[in-house]
């Protein structure tokens, strides 16, 4: 695998990740109430990214492939997990 082959299969590997963490913090900015972290819109990408790649790559490496939709499973509650701290949704 070359090292153009391998950036496209790294891409295709965390897309996912960053289609989750955009849409998060869309609808995040959106649906959001007032007193979440004061943390601006591409930090809470950022970090929403960031937690996706780390539950694709655990996942990968538990499941022994990607792809799987147990992984993808992950990956949403992950995000989904890290998005309600980050709106403090604890303080409902």
């Amino acid at each position: 695998m070359g090292p153009v082959d391998l950036f496209y299969h790294l891409l295709g590997f965390v897309a996912p990740a960053a289609a989750v963490a955009a849409w998060l913090v869309l609808m995040g900015l959106m649906l959001g109430r007032q007193n979440a972290l004061a943390i601006p819109w591409y930090g809470k990408f950022a970090i929403n990214f960031l937690v996706g790649v780390v539950a694709l790559g655990f996942s990968a490496l538990l499941l022994g492939r990607d792809g799987k939709m147990l992984g993808y499973g992950v990956l949403l509650l992950a995000c989904a997990t890290s998005q309600w701290y980050l709106g403090r949704g604890w303080r409902a």
